[in-house]
């Protein structure tokens, strides 16, 4: 019993006392101690007073001082949480806290210390206007001993140990104990003068004193305040009048704010506002808000670390959590993001993350996908595959281009945490009918880019049958930079073939290739024929080496395409394959925005949703002046020309493409459909800028090497005005093409010639510019009454077809021409005809210039590379 009546009541104090904290020393009647809540464990600070050894004026101011910080609630002043006094000591505790010398000492070398000060200093005169205009009492004790500072920086007003009211009774300044603090008295005060003062004159002038130790250490001495030191010179006026010797000359806490608000003034920054916006953040609007996070990212490089983590980021997530702000706060979020440790990512951002992959918002999806690469590292593997992956894959079948190049790029960072069905079936199956069926070609290209470069994860098992059949397949494909991405991506991934696949498919296909009408396919061709051949001579010569150039067949390797040996080429071809091939193109890119990506198209004729992603692949726009005379220049060059009709510069009446009998029939004569100079009008959705026409043709040589890889290993997913892949001959008449066993069965097409197979687009060779010759043929042949054939080659020749058992012979191959006596008329000879065809098509070539030109003047400047906009719109909701 008597134990209970003698056990000592600082046991029941609800927190832990633990180490001290330095910096108050000889300035405050309090010792500093860190310390922890016993329930919870949540950080405290803890103040302590010892009555043994105080004298009795001491106690009653300690005592006072409890008794004031109990009272004070504003967002400005030291937090109090608990206390409790004993006959041998007093304690409490407030929120963690250290003492602002400490926390100036510790940030020195930080060069986001000077915007923390200016709103340090912002919100300690707020807090003394507070006091002095609302509570209407005098602090006293303003000095660098009485700041604290939080967490997140906050600059908390503490030190209450002598405060008193501004009227009354008890309007008597009570005496400061420690001899240290009465340097920090007014000129009035120490001199004894009875002046008229304002109540907030006293605090005023502590504030100066403040100001002066801020920026230049502790105040030494009272005179010192004469020399401002270090002082930045947009706050020296208003230092000046703090410290000024007639009292009623020193301004109001809340004039001094407005007065250091004004323009140049120095609480005037992009800081201090932001702040400012986020303590009023509840009473601003949906819009403002949406403007301030949108605006407030690239701030946030020259803020103090501290703030974004402990201030920013809780505003954000609460405004994602409750006030709808949608995309617009997902910037800045992943941002401040690389501020935070592991544990507190997962526990902060991740589930904002999973939260934003179901949204039904475009935009939204898009901007996640886009900075996908920022925070896919904290993602957990089970998190991927069961809470994201069926989420995202629905962009594959959006019908907005954006979200479907955005997805397929988004796989390149999620392909490492897929388990093995996500990745090796559900993936695979999207990736096979965007490549053979999506209408856009930049989509079908960047598709092979990325399963190229996500080979490496793909089960050995099933990357046997994935990779062949697919860049075979995109070798076919009417879009120039497609097949090159093909090439490319068999080079890329040379170590995960067979020597048999390599001699019994692939070389096939590529010597398909070394024929085709772009250069830079054959380019890409001759390369990857000259590294397999290379190869399988190596292994010819020694057969020992077969073991070690497939030991990654069967390999499950995670490292990425190889770089190294030949085909290192290949893989940093794959991710330069935009800027390599279209470097003459000069585009327009701009940001998606919110109603651009949402909105739905009205007609066929308005432009498709432009691309955010397609920056890297475009060069910036020249003179639109320069380029009209260069434009000038080459028509009067091509209306000189009578090399047989064929044009190598030619892009045609871009915006009027489809319409134009003219030019469809000049696109017949160039090769069954096939622009060969599709890759110069290839850019962004929504580019409409004007475009420099090809000048001149790439020389021999090793262009790969030239170039330097761009930071974008994507194209864009520009509509190039051929017909959608889908309506091509694909020849997939091999029995174990994996791509089109995981699309399902497909309708067999029919071999025969007919009228429809007559009019598909067909492969044209390679052209050389003013070739008589091959205008010679193709008049002998109309003389003979043969088939109508450009490049007399036959899509059902068989060679298309490198999967196929019969190597490559079958009955269509192209020779079939049976009108071998059918000349034309009996009274004019061969050569009249021939020169009077070449007169038409001459004549014929200078309307259309004409023509060219008078649209170009009537349509103006920004008309001047008008991009064929062809996009199928039907399918858009």
């Amino acid at each position: 019993m008597w134990s209970f009546f003698s056990r000592d009541p600082a046991k029941d104090f609800q927190y832990e006392i633990g180490e001290k904290v330095t910096g108050l020393e000889e300035k405050s009647i309090w010792i500093l101690h860190r310390g922890k809540k016993k329930s919870s464990g949540d950080p405290v600070s803890i103040f302590e007073f010892d009555i043994k050894n105080a004298s009795e004026t001491q106690i009653q101011t300690a005592k006072s001082s409890l008794k004031r910080i109990k009272t004070l609630r504003h967002p400005n002043i030291l937090t109090f949480l608990d206390g409790i006094e004993t006959d041998k000591v007093i304690y409490f505790a407030t929120e963690p806290v250290v003492p602002l010398e400490t926390y100036l000492q510790e940030n020195d070398s930080d060069g986001h210390n000077k915007i923390a000060i200016s709103w340090g200093l912002h919100q300690i005169v707020k807090g003394l206007s507070f006091l002095v205009n609302d509570c209407n009492l005098i602090h006293n004790n303003v000095c660098m001993a009485s700041i604290f500072v939080d967490p997140a920086g906050e600059w908390k007003l503490g030190g209450v140990d002598y405060m008193y009211p501004a009227q009354g009774a008890d309007s008597i300044p009570p005496v400061k104990i420690l001899p240290l603090l009465e340097r920090y008295n007014s000129p009035e005060k120490t001199e004894g003068k009875k002046v008229r003062t304002e109540k907030w004159s006293a605090d005023m002038w502590g504030l100066g004193c403040l100001i002066w130790e801020v920026f230049n250490g502790t105040l030494p001495k009272t005179a010192s305040l004469k020399s401002p030191g270090k002082i930045p010179q947009s706050l020296i006026p208003h230092y000046c009048e703090l410290v000024g010797a007639n009292p009623r000359s020193r301004p109001n806490p809340a004039k001094f704010i407005e007065n250091c608000r004004h323009k140049g003034g120095f609480m005037n920054n992009t800081f201090v506002d932001s702040m400012m916006f986020l303590e009023e953040i509840q009473i601003k609007d949906q819009a403002e808000k949406n403007k301030f996070f949108a605006n407030l990212t690239p701030s946030l490089d020259s803020f103090p670390p501290a703030f974004c983590r402990n201030k920013i980021l809780p505003q954000l997530l609460t405004a994602f959590e409750y006030g709808n702000a949608g995309s617009s706060v997902l910037a800045p979020l992943f941002k401040i993001g690389k501020y935070l440790e592991t544990s507190e990512y997962q526990a902060k951002i991740v589930p904002c993350v999973v939260k934003l992959f179901s949204s039904p918002d475009r935009a939204t999806r898009v901007k996640l996908l886009q900075q996908i690469e920022f925070f896919v590292e904290h993602l957990q593997p089970d998190t991927v595959n069961t809470q994201i992956f069926p989420n995202v894959i629905s962009g594959f079948m959006d019908t907005n281009p954006m979200v479907r190049e955005s997805t397929i790029k988004a796989m390149l960072h999620l392909a490492p945490k897929l388990n093995h069905k996500n990745l090796n079936e559900e993936l695979m199956k999207h990736f096979a009918r965007l490549q053979s069926k999506d209408d856009q070609g930049g989509i079908r290209t960047n598709t092979t880019v990325c399963l190229g470069k996500i080979a490496c994860f793909i089960n050995p098992g099933a990357r046997q049958k994935i990779l062949c059949s697919a860049f075979m397949r995109a070798m076919k494909d009417p879009f120039p930079p497609a097949r090159q991405a093909g090439i490319l991506g068999i080079a890329a991934t040379q170590n995960f073939y067979s020597l048999s696949e390599v001699a019994t498919r692939l070389l096939p296909a590529l010597c398909t290739s070394a024929r085709d009408p772009d250069k830079g396919v054959r380019d890409q061709a001759f390369k990857s024929i000259k590294g397999f051949v290379s190869k399988l001579e190596k292994v010819s010569e020694n057969p020992d080496l077969e073991e070690e150039f497939e030991k990654e067949v069967m390999s499950g390797s995670a490292g990425g395409p190889s770089s190294a040996g030949w085909a290192g080429w290949a893989v940093t071809g794959m991710s330069s394959l935009t800027s390599k091939i279209y470097n003459k193109a000069t585009t327009r890119s701009g940001p998606a925005s919110t109603s651009q990506v949402n909105q739905k198209p009205a007609s066929p004729s308005q432009t498709s949703t432009p691309s955010a992603a397609t920056e890297a692949a475009t060069v910036s726009m020249g003179n639109p002046g320069r380029q009209r005379v260069e434009q000038d220049d080459q028509d009067e060059e091509e209306e000189n020309q009578t090399g047989g009709g064929w044009d190598e510069d030619d892009w045609g009446d871009l915006d009027d493409s489809n319409n134009s009998g003219t030019a469809n029939q000049r696109k017949e004569d160039l090769g069954g459909g096939w622009d060969v100079d599709d890759d110069d009008d290839w850019g962004s959705l929504e580019d409409s800028g004007p475009t420099k026409p090809q000048e001149k043709r790439e020389q021999p040589g090793d262009p790969m090497s030239r170039l330097k890889p761009a930071a974008n290993e994507f194209i864009s997913t520009r509509s190039t005005g051929l017909p959608t892949t889908d309506s091509y001959n694909w020849d997939d008449g091999a029995d174990d093409d994996f791509f089109s066993n995981l699309k399902g069965p497909d309708k067999s097409r029919s071999k025969s010639n007919t009228p429809e197979r007559e009019n598909a687009p067909r492969a044209s060779p390679v052209r050389h510019s003013a070739s008589k010759s091959s205008a010679a043929q193709a008049a002998l042949s109309r003389t003979m009454g043969g088939p109508s054939k450009s490049q007399g080659w036959d899509e059902d020749d068989g060679w298309n077809d490198t999967g196929g058992g019969d190597g490559g012979w079958d009955e269509g191959s192209g020779w079939e021409g049976d009108g071998w006596g059918d000349s034309g008329s009996p009274g004019e000879s061969q050569a009249d005809r021939l020169k009077r065809e070449r007169e038409e098509k001459k004549r014929q070539r200078q309307r259309e210039i004409q023509e060219k030109r008078d649209a170009r003047k009537a349509s103006g400047a920004m008309k001047l590379g008008a991009k064929k906009k062809d996009i199928d719109l039907s399918g858009w909701s």
